[in-house]
């Protein structure tokens, strides 16, 4: 256990550091300007996972130290907002399928200088190829947070044939293995998956990126404060109020079914 444990804190530390390579030499910039393009235009950060990488729009969206004007668009949202049975949630199709992009985007209030950010280990899922595909076609930004290993080694199954990777403006490697996991164990089996944990890093970055821009020119930055300290509450729903339904999609009243 000794060795497995020191094997995958060193495997974590150095994607760690090659992530902070990156931003150290100017990697993020890109990324960084297109949100802050879009908030300065009154967009809202539009975050996109599926599996486990719903974690990574829990990160950019409605967290303690994250951008209030940030909604999570979720695969329960099908459920909650669009009328779909809860058994479908549990049916590893659901992900998978093409279809479900304009059913998401059909329940939210998206407007045009929103900006996309989407992860995805495989990138290669019909839900997320979807999605991406949607916002490129309506004019938004996208960023992607994927594994290039992965992704290549691969089949898209969007009808589309392209991958995540294909689509967005921006990319950033996970650099996450083939299979996620990092530690080899016995007949073909591993274990140690680190693309959550990277991918989590990197939507950390993203939004002390952001954040930064904007104290630097002498503007505060529209940040959650934690709901469990003292004036939290009142802090954050004095800034939700001016997006309302736009970041907090079940506010909204559910569509109309005949």
């Amino acid at each position: 256990m000794t060795s497995d444990l020191a094997d995958f804190s060193a495997g974590v530390a150095a994607r760690l550091r090659a992530i902070d390579g990156l931003a150290a030499a100017g990697g993020f910039d890109r990324a960084i300007d297109l949100m802050v393009a879009g908030l300065d235009a009154g967009g809202v950060l539009q975050a996109f996972g599926t599996g486990h990488s719903e974690g990574f729009a829990m990160e950019l969206a409605g967290r303690a130290g994250g951008l209030i004007p940030s909604h999570a668009i979720k695969l329960g949202d099908l459920v909650l907002l669009g009328g779909r049975p809860v058994a479908s949630l549990a049916d590893p199709a659901t992900e998978r399928d093409p279809g479900v992009a304009d059913a998401l985007y059909g329940l939210y209030d998206i407007r045009p200088a929103d900006v996309f950010l989407i992860a995805s280990n495989s990138g290669v899922n019909g839900s997320v190829v979807g999605i991406a595909l949607r916002a490129k076609a309506e004019g938004h930004p996208v960023i992607a947070v994927t594994s290039l290993d992965h992704t290549h080694k691969v089949q898209p199954k969007h009808p589309s044939g392209q991958r995540l990777c294909d689509i967005a403006d921006v990319v950033f490697d996970n650099l996450a293995p083939y299979g996620d996991t990092t530690l080899p164990l016995a007949e073909g089996l591993a274990v140690g998956a680190v693309s959550s944990i990277t991918a989590a890093y990197i939507a950390q970055l993203l939004t002390i990126g952001v954040a930064r821009r904007f104290t630097a020119r002498g503007d505060i930055p529209p940040l959650y404060i934690s709901a469990n300290t003292p004036g939290g509450d009142a802090h954050n729903l004095a800034l939700e109020a001016l997006y309302g339904s736009r970041i907090k999609a079940y506010a909204a009243a559910p569509p109309t079914r005949a």
